[in-house]
């Protein structure tokens, strides 16, 4: 009997805590499972649905889309049509623009993310003097906002032929591109065992092939999200491109600002352009979302 009673009496503060639980735990414990699932669904569609009105409106004529909204081609599917993506296609402003944003943003991206990388390890695993300040004066970098360097680079790269060309734009995507990438790549770097790097200097491997080898496998999920990061900002970038292009190099987001301003509602180029613009950098990124995903995540759990 009194073993019984124990039993009870152990039991009792659990059913008092159950009991005393606010409302909104026990709110959020029996609606949080599919609840939860259905708003984010509502959300992720509500957040689509400029996406999806822009690929719609690209595939409308001008006299279609004066007549009525996007949302009228589900009643009326006739009206779709590729004559805008063909229009498109034979305007020389719009082609030589994305061959323009390519150039840029393939080198800028690929620039930051190899000196990054090297500059990275360096900071992480090399001794050399300094190496701490280095580093912190590097870190210091990243507070310097853009704006700030745009008139003293311009009249820089107009003294040295610069100015207007792809290569001056690629420059200065990549030097301000690489503070951000050294410390992010420094910082994942630093959680690659010592041990590990410490082997393989046993077996031979000197710093070259043991970053090429060892390092860079491992810091794979890092360098895909810094290569995302930057190739969605150089491919969106405006500010850069207005002040250091001129009409033969200009990028696709120039391109298009610069339709809206000659043409005034020239949509039936504007949005097929608009959505090519968009759904490249959407592709890169759903091609490397594992990665990305991976490296976002990288030392949450240590």
């Amino acid at each position: 009997m009194t073993a019984t009673a124990g039993r009870i009496g152990k039991a009792d503060p659990a059913g008092a805590v159950k009991a005393g639980q606010p409302v909104a735990s026990r709110i959020t414990e029996r609606l949080g499972g599919g609840l939860v699932r259905v708003v984010l669904v509502l959300v992720g569609l509500f957040w689509l649905v400029p996406t999806i009105g822009l690929l719609v409106s690209s595939l409308r004529s001008p006299q279609d889309m004066s007549a009525g909204g996007w949302w009228t081609v589900f009643t009326e599917p006739s009206q779709l049509t590729v004559d805008s993506y063909q229009k498109l296609l034979e305007n020389p402003d719009i082609t030589n623009s994305l061959v323009n944003t390519v150039l840029i943003t393939v080198p800028a991206t690929v620039l930051v993310v190899v000196i990054g990388a090297l500059a990275g390890y360096a900071f992480a695993w090399m001794e050399f003097p300094g190496r701490d300040w280095w580093f912190l004066g590097v870190v210091s970098l990243l507070v310097v906002p853009v704006q700030v360097a745009l008139i003293p680079i311009a009249e820089l790269f107009g003294n040295i032929g610069l100015f207007g060309t792809i290569f001056g734009v690629i420059l200065f995507h990549t030097g301000f591109g690489l503070p951000f990438a050294v410390f992010l790549l420094r910082n994942f770097f630093a959680e690659i065992p010592r041990e590990l790097l410490e082997a393989a200097r046993l077996d031979g491997a000197g710093e070259l092939r043991l970053f090429a080898r060892v390092v860079m496998p491992l810091g794979g999920p890092a360098i895909a999200s810094l290569g995302i990061f930057q190739f969605l900002w150089v491919w969106n970038d405006m500010l850069v491109a207005l002040v250091f292009t001129k009409s033969g190099t200009q990028p696709i987001t120039v391109a298009l600002q610069t339709q809206v301003r000659q043409f005034g509602n020239n949509i039936d180029v504007l949005a097929p352009g608009a959505f090519i613009s968009m759904v490249i950098p959407l592709a890169v990124f759903f091609a490397f979302q594992r990665q990305f995903v991976s490296g976002v995540m990288a030392g949450a759990v240590k």
